[in-house]
């Protein structure tokens, strides 16, 4: 029970963190935004916590860029960007906890 109750509190307090620290840039250009996300990925990626859709939304976003849809492929990109931010948050809130995925 003491371990659920960690786990929950844990998962908590990095939801909290992670959401405080990611960033609220606009992005004016489809380019800026693709950019600033494929190095929160790679530095996820880096540190063994990549997400398993953060390139696939990334992939949408250059598809949508292509296709003249500009708008939507900046929301995309950004999304994938926040998904970055937040896989390094996790790496960081959890470097400290041992178990099979070290």
């Amino acid at each position: 029970m003491k371990v659920i109750k960690l786990g929950i509190l844990t998962l908590l307090i990095a939801t909290t963190s992670a959401c405080t620290s990611t960033s609220t840039k606009t992005y004016s250009s489809y380019d800026e935004a693709a950019k600033d996300a494929t190095v929160a990925i790679d530095k996820a990626k880096s540190v063994n916590y990549e997400w398993r859709d953060s390139r696939k939304l990334l992939k949408k976003a250059a598809k949508l860029a292509k296709d003249g849809k500009s708008n939507e492929a900046i929301k995309m990109a950004t999304k994938a960007k926040q998904q970055g931010d937040l896989a390094i948050a996790q790496a960081e809130q959890q470097s400290g906890v041992s178990g099979p995925h070290n």
